[in-house]
């Protein structure tokens, strides 16, 4: 994608989206609807040279001015749009498929209407498995939360997926606040990601299900 500048980093500019609560993974599909003007010209600009784009969560805001432009966290990943849908009146329905997580290196001062940064690309491919009774203790974990929410799940689908889908699907979907999932997406490995999940559904599951769970 760029120029290699060690044997497990790669430097890269990148266009950045920044939305909260939205994660990807490398090897992931994240489907985003694109309706704001500046997002608008972020698609039709990464459609015209190399189709990535970076997803990265803002902070929350702690003043009216980083409401406007809030701060980022430090850690995000890239992904190329794999499926564009152009509507009729300039919205965009993408598909993302993560490629790479990045950390950010500095925010550049660009004139277009989106963000631009300067990151170092990972090259990391984390492929251990979980132990069975890691697999198990989270695939039960995750039944409970699904029941307390009251969500629809197609459980049989989900024994059939590896380690890895099933592991940073959870990560991606869960509703959980935005320093929970950004935790998930620094987390080093999959079975440290995959322990963590259940830390937070349990820690979650002692909640009324109105509140979110906050990570400090």
């Amino acid at each position: 994608m760029s120029e290699t500048v060690s044997g497990t980093q790669t430097a890269k500019r990148l266009s950045i989206f920044p939305l909260a609560g939205a994660l990807l993974f490398p090897r992931m599909h994240l489907p985003l609807h694109l309706f704001e003007p500046r997002y608008r010209a972020l698609i039709s600009d990464a459609m015209a040279r190399d189709r990535l784009i970076g997803m990265i969560q803002p902070k929350p805001p702690t003043t009216e001015a980083e409401a406007e432009r809030p701060q980022l966290f430090d850690m995000g990943c890239v992904g190329k749009i794999a499926h564009v849908e152009a509507m009729d009146d300039g919205r965009y329905n993408i598909v993302l498929e993560g490629l790479a997580r990045f950390r950010t290196v500095r925010e550049l001062d660009v004139t277009t209407p989106f963000r631009q940064i300067e990151a170092m690309l990972e090259d990391v491919h984390d492929d251990q498995p979980l132990a069975g009774i890691q697999r198990a203790d989270l695939e039960r974990e995750s039944r409970r939360f699904a029941e307390a929410q009251g969500f629809a799940v197609d459980w049989e689908a989900v024994g059939r997926l590896d380690d890895e889908a099933l592991v940073n699907g959870i990560a991606q979907i869960a509703p959980f606040d935005a320093a929970a999932k950004q935790a998930l997406l620094e987390a080093p490995n999959l079975v440290m990601r995959a322990d963590l999940i259940v830390q937070l559904m349990r820690f979650f599951g002692r909640h009324d299900g109105e509140e979110r769970v906050t990570l400090q």
